[in-house]
């Protein structure tokens, strides 16, 4: 492959090769099992949620319209890059084609970039379902609901293309080698020969604001639910309104603690973390979430988990 620019020809490299995870050979084939496990557990936990709440006239409500997209974002974020992991873990096939590695970034960059913004919308559907609850429906009509989804795709489309296509546009004259088990924009950048800085910082930056605005938005939202919950003289109601959060805040709690410190240790620490430490953290942030949030929703919420078992006895018979 080449490129034309200012009378100059550069030549980009027609493949790079991902070593996974640096240090842990001797583990790929337990890394290969697990993965797959894990990835077979979120295709199909995420695809029963989309399921069964498409098919319940019952449960569609907001809150269940949002997590219904989550878990089709998650099956996106799962499938970008874990096949491509069980295939380097299992065989050794790291090869990656040049287009195919920056459209495997670009749907990482995205699907997180929708999902902090999906947790968002839960949170305020959690806020008015406690703070405002005889306006619930009044407030998050499906008219509302749809937009907010839109803006949360549309946003994410805006911030997170010129990332991508930053990066592509870089020459890479050097080595074709990415010690990342997955088109990871740093461990991409530090293959070009030409300074990779303001995509870098315009990925730090871009995260940075994304998810700080997210997550101050969020706490806001959860600081007046709970003033709101303890503002109720019974104890019992207390516990109620508090147990309707608590599948929100495990999920967020998988998202954002592995997420931030993923970016964080590569920009800050990478000279101290080991780097199978770093590509390892990278690599679960991306298959832990996809994987769980189907689990912690299925056994927290009572009529998900009712209607799942009733679908897969239908199918089993």
């Amino acid at each position: 492959m080449s490129r034309t620019s200012h009378n100059h020809t550069v030549e980009l490299p027609a493949t790079f090769l991902l070593v996974g995870i640096p240090g842990l050979q001797s583990s790929y084939l337990w890394l290969a099992i697990s993965l797959s496990a894990m990835y077979s557990t979120a295709l199909l936990g995420n695809t029963l949620i989309i399921t069964v709440i498409c098919m319940d006239s019952t449960l569609q409500e907001p809150m269940y319209f949002f997590l219904c997209v989550l878990a089709a974002v998650d099956i996106v974020m799962a499938s970008s890059v874990v096949p491509k992991m069980v295939s380097i873990f299992s065989s050794g096939d790291g090869s990656i084609g040049f287009n195919a590695c920056f459209t495997q970034m670009y749907f990482v960059h995205a699907a997180t970039a929708v999902e902090t913004g999906l947790l968002l919308a839960m949170a305020f559907d959690r806020y008015v379902a406690i703070c405002k609850p005889l306006h619930y429906k009044r407030i998050l009509t499906p008219k509302l609901m749809l937009g907010m989804s839109v803006t949360i795709i549309i946003r994410a489309v805006i911030s997170m293309t010129p990332l991508s296509w930053m990066l592509s546009h870089l020459p890479f004259c050097g080595s074709n080698v990415v010690l990342h088990s997955y088109c990871e924009h740093m461990a991409v950048a530090k293959l070009s020969c030409a300074d990779p800085m303001p995509s870098s910082l315009y990925s730090l930056i871009f995260s940075s604001i994304i998810v700080g605005s997210d997550v101050a938005f969020i706490a806001a939202s959860y600081i007046l639910i709970l003033r709101a919950v303890f503002s109720l003289s019974s104890k019992n109601a207390q516990r109620k309104a508090l147990s309707t959060c608590g599948s929100h805040v495990g999920v967020m709690c998988l998202f954002y603690f592995p997420g931030v410190a993923s970016i964080y240790i590569a920009w800050l620490w990478q000279d101290k973390v080991p780097l199978h430490t770093q590509v390892l953290l990278a690599d679960l942030y991306l298959i832990i979430p996809p994987t769980l949030n189907p689990v912690i929703y299925g056994i927290r919420t009572k009529q998900i988990q009712e209607r799942a078992w009733m679908l897969l006895m239908c199918f089993l018979r």
